[in-house]
């Protein structure tokens, strides 16, 4: 694990910096064994700081004097490219033209089809985490209701569950999430106000589930929920992309292809911005080679 001092760590500025992906699995000492040293060195330190954190190359490079600017941005690229973490252009609030970029961080490596969803607003299979590599006994995938009845246990004793009993109380929990109701509201919701002596936890649960379960949303005809302004990043250079075209969050020129413009693959009303970035990205790379 990452011993670099986190009392005092460099804020971005409001808007950017490091934002947790939902969904992780709760952290251990082995999440980054996977890993080489210095990879997993540069993952654990930035799993442990808080989010708006700033995460750029160059303050990680300050903060861990053992690794220049570009060791970091050569582990970054490698973080990126085994499900760590993905860089995203974001507009900053409802109704915003301002963008910023933010790197969403997860302890839990995902595919490239999880961040796709992910950059989507799909958060829907979050309580389930899906790495990329695959474990050693595949695990069975519980629905989120199934996952917030067994949350209940570990945030009380008194109501925890058995397989057959979370089993059966597994359609009632959905309403409730159906209903907008937040896993961790679900289980604070169940697990205030509780008796001393709960005898039958499957029975009390099954009770408290159908007294208190919160009315059904009313629709809102003038509501409108703007589009996700959400633009995938390439973790090595910036350049905007859809992620088909940005494979383990990087471009072609950061896989080492030769960069090119793919305007298939550009976001709509993004190519101008898109176009500018290639082009400077070839101009430092010429720059680069010219000063060898």
């Amino acid at each position: 694990m990452a011993d670099a001092n986190l009392t005092a760590v460099p804020m971005a500025a409001p808007g950017y910096g490091k934002q947790s992906a939902p969904g992780q699995a709760p952290r251990s000492q082995d999440d980054f064994a996977h890993l080489p040293v210095r990879e997993a060195y540069i993952a654990a330190y930035i799993d442990r700081l808080p989010d708006g954190a700033a995460v750029d190359i160059k303050t990680l490079a300050k903060q861990m004097p053992a690794y220049g600017q570009q060791a970091v941005a050569t582990a970054l690229n490698k973080l990126s490219a085994v499900g760590h973490l993905r860089r995203f252009r974001e507009t900053l609030g409802e109704g915003r033209t301002q963008w910023v970029s933010r790197t969403h961080f997860s302890r839990t490596p995902r595919d490239d089809a999880w961040w796709e969803r992910f950059l989507s607003g799909d958060t829907a299979t979050d309580a389930t985490p899906a790495p990329v590599a695959m474990p050693a006994s595949p695990r069975p995938l519980h629905s989120p209701a199934y996952s917030a009845l067994i949350a209940l246990g570990r945030a009380c004793p008194q109501l925890a569950l058995s397989t057959a009993e979370c089993a059966d109380l597994e359609d009632l929990a959905a309403q409730w999430l159906e209903r907008g109701v937040t896993p961790a509201d679900f289980v604070r919701i169940l697990t205030t106000g509780l008796p001393k002596v709960i005898h039958s936890p499957g029975a009390f649960t099954r009770k408290r589930l159908v007294d208190k379960v919160p009315p059904e949303p009313l629709p809102d005809a003038h509501a409108t929920t703007p589009p996700s302004r959400r633009v995938m990043e390439c973790t090595g250079c910036g350049v905007p992309g859809r992620p088909e075209a940005l494979s383990g969050g990087l471009c072609r020129a950061c896989h080492g292809e030769p960069p090119e413009v793919d305007r298939a693959a550009v976001p709509v009303g993004e190519d101008v911005h898109v176009l500018v970035s290639r082009l400077r990205l070839l101009a430092r790379t010429r720059q680069r080679e010219g000063a060898r």
